[in-house]
């Protein structure tokens, strides 16, 4: 499948008049959807968070809500700093949150960090049903 592009009107605000006017766009095709490099390098922290076993345990914990530092590893049966390392990479991943009250952290899920994965996901699922197969070597 070849990407195709079209000119479609779209209206757009016009000031402080607070009348309409139209302005052609150009508009793509699903199919070309590329990923910015940026794009890749999250995805890349993303699926190496993800690849570990206890990292999906600590995120299907959140699920419940924030929870305390002390309250992950009575439930995980685990030194503090080995969830605290399991904890970091999640953070910097995007996918948990962390907020510190008093001496203690709280860790809850990122919706927003999820809803990156989410859409990345999407991307790659819509591309690759519009692309197809190659037909480079029949």
């Amino acid at each position: 499948a070849h990407s195709r592009a079209c000119a479609v009107k779209v209206p757009l605000a016009c000031g402080d008049r607070g009348g309409l006017t139209h302005k052609k766009v150009l508009m793509y095709d699903v199919a070309m959807i590329t990923l910015r490099s940026k794009d890749v390098q999250q995805a890349a922290l993303v699926f190496h968070a993800l690849s570990d076993e206890t990292r999906l345990r600590i995120l299907q914990q959140l699920q419940a809500g924030e929870q305390c530092v002390c309250d992950l590893t009575d439930v995980f049966q685990t030194g503090q700093s080995r969830l605290s390392f399991h904890l970091k990479v999640l953070r910097e991943a995007g996918l948990v949150l962390d907020r510190r009250e008093g001496r203690w952290m709280y860790y809850s899920l990122n919706q927003e960090g999820l809803e990156v994965l989410e859409e990345f996901l999407g991307i790659l699922k819509t591309a690759s049903k519009v692309r197809g197969r190659s037909t480079c070597c029949e």
